[in-house]
């Protein structure tokens, strides 16, 4: 399994990001495609600052995201803002 932390900026106020984050939906194509979501949060210092963490099997959180940029972006994800960390339980 991988631990993503993914942090980025949003074009939208944080609460309007995450009501589709924790939709239905997201979380239906999250458990379909075996991820979990950890925690999803807004920094203290900057309101358009996210910080999202998932576990999933190796390599399986960033296709996801790979193949959902337009979505993604859709919900008010800065794409080119992302900054992507991957741990793994050696």
């Amino acid at each position: 399994m991988e631990t993503t932390v993914w942090t980025f900026s949003l074009s939208v106020p944080f609460a309007e990001w995450a009501a589709i984050y924790d939709s239905d939906d997201v979380a239906k194509m999250h458990a379909d495609a075996g991820v979990q979501s950890l925690f999803r949060g807004v920094s203290k210092e900057d309101p358009a600052k996210v910080c999202a963490v998932q576990t999933a099997p190796v390599g399986v959180a960033q296709k996801l995201f790979e193949d959902n940029k337009e979505m993604i972006a859709g919900a008010g994800h800065v794409i080119e803002t992302t900054v992507i960390h991957a741990y793994v339980d050696a």
